[in-house]
């Protein structure tokens, strides 16, 4: 147990001195997962660095690069002034739009398949003035709602590991649970970084990144003089249309497609048509959010290896007060979840709640619930997939720092809060009524 708590204990310094002294908190994780690795758990060097997450890593540089390229050649600025012109006078229903579409997609089998909607959604909210902490959020918390629908990974891996130990949980209800949590969080979203969408304090962001303030058409570029559509432009568009149907269709046939993979492959197909995009589109990569994330990432394998995450959920299942075991169990998963893989921790977590449930009391849907939602609401963490994502995507470079910070905070807040909620909300309730 030593080693365990010691390994701990130096990845909250080292996180702690990374954000205190503004160093890139992963060049300090990698460096730490070797020491640890080495000198605590008495790992090979080479299987450290086997926890190196290289999906991730191929996931943000292939997306980033390919929607580079459709950024520097026109095309992503076609996409979002046709789909502006349909919204009209309307800003306000952008997020919840892109919140709509990105639930869609990621019902559709692969969650993750939704990240497909961030370069658009992120470029779309620079171009009318909308924070991009807002969209961001928007296409977070549709990428964890539509995760759960019962077409989906984490409602497939969640409600199917329920019925292995015998739990009755009904797909649809835990569908119905995770979209009212994500759309109650999207409205307190708004209530927070929703103020720029009315009046002069809207026209002030739009004022500061050089769009005129006498109309909504203005700040989203309707009627701008684009010029003739380009060849390139054309097969940009196809190349986003195959990637968007390849990878609803691979859900639909139950394959998982490798979206960074085929962004890499849709784009090197574009730049040998016009080599110049690469070098370009490469410089659109956020290598400082891959750095922090696969930093993060590689040293939560150390701690797994350790032994480290099981410790904490082992002994939260074997204390004597149910609701506390529970609500110990839902932090463990929204911490971890934070910086690792959701479906690992639904996959490790529910099991390790099976004993609670049996001899605690506790309803086995209700803890479930809380444990896919604590798990899942965090992913919008920028130490995860989904929330490096969003600040790789953000179209204004000056504003990835301040969104980095901004979805930290909400997402270390949501560690606390959100087991604290659902425990008092969902499961404390459906023990009184059970």
């Amino acid at each position: 147990m030593t080693e365990q708590v010691a390994a701990l204990a130096i990845c909250v310094v080292l996180m702690g001195i990374g954000f205190y002294r503004g160093v890139n908190t992963g060049v300090l994780m990698l460096a730490g997962a070797s020491a640890v690795g080495v000198l605590i758990a008495d790992l090979p060097l080479a299987e450290v660095y086997a926890g190196f997450p290289v999906n991730i890593f191929v996931l943000l540089v292939g997306i980033t690069f390919f929607f580079g390229i459709a950024q520097v050649n026109g095309t992503i600025d076609r996409i979002i002034d046709a789909a502006l012109r349909r919204v009209g006078d309307r800003p306000a229903l952008i997020p919840p739009a892109f919140f709509v579409v990105t639930a869609g997609v990621a019902a559709l089998g692969n969650p993750f398949g939704a990240i497909v909607m961030f370069p658009i959604g992120m470029s779309t909210a620079h171009r009318k003035g909308i924070d991009p902490m807002l969209m961001g959020l928007a296409l977070g918390t549709g990428v964890s709602a539509g995760g759960f629908a019962p077409t989906s990974l984490f409602g497939v891996v969640t409600s199917g590991t329920a019925e292995s130990a015998d739990i009755d949980l009904s797909p649809a209800l835990l569908f119905l649970v995770v979209l009212l949590v994500n759309v109650v969080l999207l409205s307190v979203a708004y209530a927070l970084f929703g103020r720029n969408l009315i009046g002069s304090r809207r026209q002030k962001v739009l004022a500061g990144r050089g769009v005129g303030d006498d109309s909504v058409a203005g700040a989203a570029g309707l009627g701008e003089d684009f010029g003739p559509v380009t060849r390139m432009q054309v097969l940009t568009m196809v190349a986003i249309v195959v990637l968007a149907v390849t990878v609803v269709v691979g859900a639909i046939l139950d394959q998982t497609v490798d979206v960074g993979i085929l962004s890499f492959a849709l784009g090197g197909i574009l730049c040998l048509i016009q080599p110049d995009l690469s070098a370009r589109a490469l410089a659109r990569i956020d290598w400082s959010t891959v750095v922090l994330v696969t930093g993060i990432i590689t040293y939560v394998g150390v701690l797994q290896q350790l032994g480290a995450l099981n410790m904490l959920g082992e002994h939260a299942a074997e204390l004597d007060v149910p609701i506390l075991a529970a609500l110990l169990i839902c932090f463990v998963a929204a911490l971890v979840s934070a910086f690792a893989s959701t479906t690992a921790m639904l996959a490790l977590l529910v099991p390790l709640a099976l004993p609670l449930i049996d001899a605690g009391g506790i309803p086995g849907w209700a803890m479930i619930c809380a444990i896919g939602i604590c798990a899942s609401i965090v992913d919008v963490s920028p130490f995860s997939s989904v929330g490096a994502t969003v600040v790789a995507t953000t179209v204004d470079e000056d504003e990835r720092p301040r969104l980095t910070k901004l979805l930290t905070r909400w997402g270390m807040s949501l560690v606390v809060i959100g087991p604290i909620v659902m425990v008092g909300l969902l499961v404390a309730p459906a023990m009184l009524v059970d």
